[in-house]
């Protein structure tokens, strides 16, 4: 160990804690990092639960619109518009598409569950429509939609469901 004398005074260890100084952090160091973590997460956090949610909400447009389109395929093949997705989604095991299974949509969606949106289809003689609603409101979305076979896409901002009274999306 060295010692050092200045002024009749032996310093000992001052290298010792050069040398600790060196390898790692304080208690006050890593407590400061930490703090500036936490605050990077409370500002970021809700906006990507935004982000998210305003991801699911385009997901369902693209989705009603993608419905829009396997009705205008169903009804070009069966002459008729399918009263359920199930009868748009595909056929059980290898079986050949038909009328009540037309194999125009996935699996995920012919169940009317898909991107945290739940979809609802009816199907009338004249036509059809269809629903999408947030799973979870205002967490998977915070506004439902609503299409038929005029395939104009409406939105309602709020809890309830969208219809055809509520405005068009452009």
């Amino acid at each position: 160990m060295t010692r050092y004398w200045r002024s009749g005074l032996c310093l000992l260890g001052r290298e010792n804690m050069a040398v600790r100084r060196k390898n790692g952090f304080t208690i006050i160091e890593l407590l400061i990092v930490i703090a500036i973590i936490l605050i990077i997460a409370a500002v970021a956090i809700p906006k990507l639960t935004q982000a998210r949610k305003a991801a699911f909400e385009m997901a369902a447009i693209r989705t009603l619109q993608t419905l829009n389109t396997a009705q205008v395929q169903y009804f070009s093949t069966y002459g008729r518009f399918a009263a359920s997705l199930m009868e748009m989604g595909p056929a059980p095991g290898n079986a050949p598409p038909s009328a009540n299974a037309a194999d125009l949509i996935g699996e995920d969606l012919s169940t009317g569950l898909k991107s945290g949106y739940i979809f609802i289809m009816v199907g009338t003689p004249s036509g059809y429509t269809i629903n999408a609603d947030p799973q979870v409101y205002d967490v998977t979305g915070s506004r439902s939609f609503f299409t038929d076979h005029s395939n104009m896409t409406r939105v309602h901002i709020g809890n309830e469901q969208a219809s055809e009274n509520d405005s068009e999306i452009k």
